[in-house]
């Protein structure tokens, strides 16, 4: 046997136990994931029951507080009438739209004011400022300016986004190691060498986190213009059940509403992975 033949014997035999190592890793994650997974679903399934036992003992009025085999037939015939579909896809449509654009919006007047020192010494008192006022007092503003249409909905919640998204972004750039910075200065380095080798990608996690944050607020912005002016959506059905006392129908939509943001929640967990930020 040749010395070619025993180095390649060795390497494989090296490198065996460690893929053997992550593979076991990989199998054991995927375990753990799906065990936490049924254990939610076990105890999401046991508040269902215990509501349920509530209400037929009479310990809970269903006219307070609903019944979850009441809800679970109001939601058969929604889907068979094609009208929960119907409003889960208008507020869908609201909040990916505003997530999307207060999101980008938000995520570059962010980074930019880090580029520009002065500009984030002028914003700062105002960005406090909008981020104190009650969104939902804009609200008559926004109907007059993008009318009762899907455009106001959208305008809530990316207004909404917005500030989330420039605050969670500039707060990124200010989290920067100092030392770092000092570095990229001491090798000649450029503003915006520094912004994009090590400002950008030290802001990343921040970013995310504000995407995460966003996925509720799109939602709220949403929801809450469908409260004001809509004759569709998970917040008109959720309002509109409200006035006739019908509680079921109004458990649908939150019902409804808490799904969509666990499939955003997601599909934001499967971003991150993908671009491997971490």
């Amino acid at each position: 046997m040749s010395v070619a033949d025993n180095q390649t014997a060795a390497s494989k035999t090296t490198a065996s136990p460690s893929g053997g190592t992550s593979i076991k890793k990989t199998w054991l994650a995927r375990r753990w994931d799906a065990r936490v997974f049924l254990l939610q679903c076990a105890f999401v399934a046991v508040l269902l029951l215990l509501w349920e036992i509530a209400v037929r003992t009479g310990i809970a009025p269903a006219y307070l507080y609903g019944q979850p085999s009441g809800i679970w037939l109001k939601a058969v015939s929604s889907i068979k009438s094609g009208s929960l579909l119907r409003d889960s896809w208008v507020t869908f449509e609201e909040a990916i739209a505003g997530f999307v654009i207060g999101g980008a919006l938000g995520t570059l007047a962010g980074l930019a004011l880090w580029i520009s020192p002065l500009a984030g010494k002028v914003a700062r008192p105002i960005i406090v400022a909008l981020n104190g006022v009650p969104k939902i007092a804009l609200a008559p503003l926004i109907i007059i300016w993008f009318g009762i249409d899907i455009g106001s909905k959208i305008a809530s919640a990316a207004i909404l986004t917005f500030i989330v998204s420039l605050i969670t972004a500039q707060t990124g750039t200010s989290q920067v190691d100092g030392d770092l910075l000092t570095l990229m200065r001491s090798l000649g380095a450029s503003r915006r060498q520094t912004f994009t080798k090590v400002v950008m990608p030290a802001s990343v996690p921040w970013i995310m986190a504000g995407l995460r944050l966003n996925i509720g607020f799109a939602l709220i912005g949403a929801v809450v213009g469908e409260y004001i002016a809509a004759k569709e959506g998970l917040g008109y059905l959720v309002y509109y059940a409200g006035t006739l006392y019908d509680l079921n129908s109004v458990w649908l939509g939150i019902f409804a509403l808490m799904i969509m943001a666990l499939v955003l929640d997601a599909a934001v967990t499967l971003l991150e992975r993908a671009l491997r930020w971490e």
